[in-house]
């Protein structure tokens, strides 16, 4: 039975919700010198030394086991590195206890990004992890972004998660190295593996978006509930934490995932940006 409920994730209208991110697209746009989406380069050139306060993703495993002594890779930065947006619409990340749920903000944080990357000349491409079949091809074009932010913006509450599904499928798709935003809550439980395939040839970066009502609700016993994607009911403890994220920041880290915790009670944009700019300026002098 198809449940055709509509949630309301956020309260904005049309013409608000273009201003919210438009506005953190600005934030978000350094310049073309110094964007953060460029990565951190396409083309490996050389091996070096390393230097105090490379990154250790760059390691070159290979040489240093020879040579006796830690040496980096180095890469040659191409310009225009195609971006993906991997955004999770299934029926979990509607599931709020705040003014805005996680969905809400996925969509507002994933139109931002695209409009930003768009703004430094590089192609945007958009990929729906739910029942839905979405699929944009990265494009320069600023009205499909805003296409499909409006049209994201309609949500049923009928969605299971196809994550690691549409990770798997994207990943041999990809012909050249591209930098892949996952925005999602992780209740996938083999998306994990799914993007530790797709990191091995391209720039993976995790937001991760958590409704405070995961971490337990405090006062509440025992209760019983309905899982939002399959519609099964189930009984949990008010203490426990309905979502366990703990060690997933070293495990995606160990395939150089830069992940971020998003939690929707707390500053969002703030984070974000420092988070995104940061990871740009630790890429640039890596190399």
């Amino acid at each position: 039975m198809r449940r055709q409920r509509t949630l309301p994730h956020d309260p904005v209208d049309s013409r608000q919700f273009e201003v919210a991110v438009r506005r953190l697209a600005n934030s978000l746009d350094f310049g073309q010198r110094d964007s953060v989406f460029h990565g951190a380069g396409l083309e490996y050139v050389q091996s070096r030394p390393y230097v105090a306060g490379d990154a250790v993703k760059f390691i070159d495993w290979k040489i240093s086991a020879r040579l006796g002594k830690l040496y980096v890779k180095e890469f040659k930065e191409t310009k225009q590195i195609p971006l993906y947006l991997l955004l999770d619409t299934s029926a979990s990340m509607c599931v709020s206890s705040q003014p805005l749920s996680k969905y809400a903000w996925a969509v507002r944080v994933a139109t931002g990004i695209g409009l930003a990357a768009q703004s430094s000349v590089t192609p945007v491409g958009l990929l729906g992890c739910g029942a839905r079949e979405l699929h944009i091809r990265p494009t320069l074009s600023r009205n499909i972004v805003m296409e499909w932010a409006h049209q994201l913006r309609q949500h049923d509450f009928t969605e299971v998660t196809s994550l690691s599904a549409r990770a798997r499928e994207l990943a041999p798709s990809l012909a050249k190295r591209t930098t892949v935003i996952v925005l999602s809550d992780l209740h996938d439980p083999d998306a994990i593996a799914a993007l530790q395939v797709l990191s091995q040839r391209n720039d993976c970066i995790v937001l991760h978006f958590e409704d405070p009502a995961e971490q337990g609700l405090r006062g509440s016993g025992i209760i019983r509930g309905v899982e939002a994607e399959s519609g099964r009911g189930f009984v949990g403890f008010g203490g426990r934490r309905q979502v366990d994220s703990s060690g997933w920041k070293a495990e995606l880290s160990r395939f150089g995932i830069d992940y971020l915790p998003l939690r929707t009670d707390e500053p969002i944009l703030g984070k974000l940006t420092y988070f995104l700019k940061n990871r740009g300026f630790a890429s640039r002098t890596a190399r």
